[in-house]
């Protein structure tokens, strides 16, 4: 997704020594999905990756995007087009994208899963596995009706793992019971973890040592069901730093975990809405909106300025429930211990995430 970027063009040059360099130090894999860069991603590997080096030498992760296919008849031809734009005759991995609640049901009608069982009969598929954007509930519900998932694919980072709205720490405790291996995406949150409040960089610095994208790398790849940990890379800078980290891997320290308690605490406390996640708003709500989790991905969108947040208020207000559906009535502020302006906040929340 971050490749090197000149105007709206890959920077194919500056890709071809990125995926040298990363080569020559032993990594060997990629993450790509059709929509990426706007269609560009795919072929991007293909000249930068597969017409350069035998296939041996390296692991390719595609998906399956909902967007890209309206039923079961359009699935096979897309793959097939997917094959031919990275120039591979096999993905290693193959994911249903961005799975949630909402999306899930499209798959299932349109027969996805089957179709990628077959495809991994005939050898076009080595592993498939599920990417996936919704609460722990939902994933347990998909991993219990479909056993024959191999990976999954979560966005799990220091600042999301306690997070209400994204249940990063819950969903990887699901693949655990499961006993499903994890990729983790956003693990850096986008940049956002690296560019930290003064106080939170100085709760790291503490440490005496390691840059603070190499936290965020190396507390992702503590947890013993995680395999693999992607950070999109966009400068040789970037990926040497984080290939130093990596190569040198050592697993989080106690104090190291205490440390990043204190950075999410600081972050959460940025300028941000003081809710705790109690819900007891929630339950007396005639409007049934979610409102700790709306308020938690305000909180990410006023912190991090990312995607994912306004992605995640689509993915709790799916069936209803928005911010604007409030009707003022009251009874959430009755029972909020912390006293918040619940009201107020969520016509703000509103006005955030519900622009036309």
């Amino acid at each position: 997704m971050r490749f090197p970027m000149i105007d709206k063009a890959v920077d194919e040059e500056q890709v071809k020594r990125m995926v040298d360099h990363f080569l020559e130090a032993g990594f060997t894999y990629f993450d790509t999905a059709h929509g990426y860069l706007q269609g560009l991603s795919e072929p991007a590997l293909k000249e930068c990756l597969v017409k350069r080096y035998p296939r041996e030498a390296y692991t390719i992760t595609d998906k399956l995007t909902q967007s890209f296919f309206q039923k079961e008849e359009d699935i096979r031809p897309f793959f097939e087009s997917q094959l031919e734009a990275c120039g591979v005759e096999y993905f290693d991995y193959y994911l249903m994208h961005a799975l949630t609640a909402e999306s899930y049901p499209k798959y299932i009608e349109c027969r996805a899963f089957e179709i990628a069982e077959e495809l991994k009969e005939e050898g076009k598929i080595r592993h498939v596995g599920i990417s996936f954007h919704d609460t722990a509930e939902v994933l347990e519900r998909i991993l219990r009706e479909h056993p024959e998932i191999e990976v999954v694919q979560l966005q799990f980072n220091y600042a999301d793992y306690k997070d209400p709205g994204i249940e990063s720490g819950k969903c990887y405790e699901v693949c655990e019971a499961f006993k499903k291996p994890v990729i983790v995406m956003e693990p850096i949150k986008g940049g956002a973890l690296v560019n930290l409040p003064e106080e939170a960089k100085a709760v790291l610095d503490s440490l005496n040592g390691g840059s603070y994208a190499g936290y965020a790398l190396r507390f992702a790849a503590s947890f013993p069901q995680v395999v693999m940990v992607l950070s999109g890379m966009s400068t040789l800078e970037q990926m040497d730093e984080n290939l130093s980290v990596m190569k040198a891997f050592a697993p989080f320290e106690e104090k190291e975990y205490k440390a990043v308690d204190q950075v999410r605490e600081i972050l959460r406390k940025q300028n941000t809405i003081a809710c705790t996640g109690c819900s007891y708003c929630v339950d007396g709500c005639p409007m049934h909106i979610s409102i700790p989790n709306l308020f938690a991905c305000y909180n990410a969108k006023k912190l991090y300025k990312d995607w994912n947040s306004d992605f995640y208020y689509g993915v709790h207000t799916a069936e209803g429930g928005k911010a604007s559906d409030c009707i003022k009535c009251g009874k959430c502020e009755q029972v909020c211990p912390q006293h918040l302006g619940i009201r107020e906040y969520l016509a703000e929340a509103a006005s955030v995430f519900e622009k036309k």
